[in-house]
């Protein structure tokens, strides 16, 4: 064996026999500074499986571009629909684009070409990017809340405590809040010395799955930082929980059944997906060891990250009569410049023979 002494960098064992390639590639993932990729979990072994995986997650994938891009597109172009609530769930369809498309086509792309690698940086990228719009999400949805409640409790204010300005405040902010949020975590969670591998139990690089692989004596550091965001986190739980207490107790008193249908169309959708949020969320946090697994935390990552992209475009515009209408003028105005178009390229080619 052969010690060299690099200039600027510690000492390394350089020349071994040929058998110990192994204890080579443990002593520097030991280490934890020589981690280069992540191995992420795979949906299953067999080559069918996967490929079935692939088109899973791409019909998915699809439902949740084409629903969110229709209702962006429908906001923008229908100046009925320029109002606060609105403006919101556009920047709800633009955070749960991101968040899908940071995650998703990953995975597609390891079960198409049967590997599991993520390169360490695109790992840190993935978790920021996934961390920053699902918390940026997250406080929207609080914000929304707030939205919702001024417009039911406190219509006649609702001119003034919700302008243009302030809306474009609260988004930023909603949005500021998540990028500050994620860059904390994201530094700190790898900042850690990882000591216990390199494969992550989970489809896609998740804090909680990253911190098992750091040592345990590191790991201190990142739950604290936890801590004090899951109080945050509760902070605007109770805000979103007291502020529907409201809503429904003003709902109720409305006389008129007609508008007590229109204020339910409204707040329904986004207690939906609050809902789903929340829970999938919390149960994944805060589930007991004991029954945690490798399949629970997948399905639980799955309706958590995977499912509300999708489904948020059909919550909404389920009870919302004038999201619907703009939707269906928006799509027949398409169909119509899509049927000239071929009529004219139709005519055109006709010509030309």
């Amino acid at each position: 064996m052969v010690w060299i002494l690099l200039r600027g960098v510690s000492p390394t064992l350089l020349c071994f026999p040929p058998w110990t390639g192994p204890y080579v590639q443990w002593k520097q993932m030991s280490n934890g500074s020589s981690i280069t990729e992540f191995l992420l979990l795979t949906f299953a072994d067999t080559s069918e499986l996967q490929l079935l995986h692939f088109w899973l997650f791409l019909g998915i994938y699809l439902a949740a571009l084409l629903g969110n891009g229709l209702i962006i597109t429908a906001i923008a172009c229908d100046h009925h629909l320029h109002t606060p609530m609105y403006f919101f769930l556009l920047n709800l369809s633009l955070l749960d684009l991101g968040a899908i498309s940071t995650i998703v086509p990953k995975s597609m792309a390891n079960s198409l070409w049967d590997t599991r690698a993520i390169s360490y940086t695109e790992c840190a990228a993935q978790v920021s990017l996934f961390l920053f719009l699902m918390s940026a999400e997250y406080f929207l949805l609080t914000v929304m809340a707030y939205d919702r409640y001024i417009a039911i409790c406190k219509p006649l204010h609702y001119g003034t405590l919700l302008g243009s300005r302030a809306c474009v405040h609260m988004a930023a902010a909603a949005w500021g809040s998540g990028f500050l949020h994620a860059v904390l975590h994201t530094a700190n969670t790898f900042s850690l010395p990882f000591c216990k591998g390199n494969a992550v139990d989970q489809f896609f690089c998740e804090i909680p799955q990253i911190l098992k692989l750091s040592c345990s004596d590191s790991f201190l550091r990142e739950a604290g930082l936890l801590i004090s965001t899951s109080f945050l986190a509760f902070g605007c739980f109770v805000f979103i929980l007291l502020s529907y207490v409201q809503i429904f107790r003003a709902v109720l008193r409305i006389p008129s059944e007609q508008r007590r249908h229109k204020a339910f169309s409204t707040c329904l959708p986004h207690l939906a997906v609050v809902s789903l949020v929340i829970s999938t969320g919390v149960f994944s946090c805060l589930k007991p060891s004991s029954t945690s697994s490798p399949s629970l935390d997948v399905v639980l990552a799955v309706l958590y990250s995977v499912v509300p992209p999708a489904l948020n475009p059909l919550i909404y515009s389920m009870r919302n009569q004038e999201l619907k209408d703009a939707l269906r003028k928006l799509v027949t105005e398409w169909f119509s410049a899509a049927t000239v178009f071929l009529r004219s390229s139709a005519s055109e080619s006709q010509c030309m023979t």
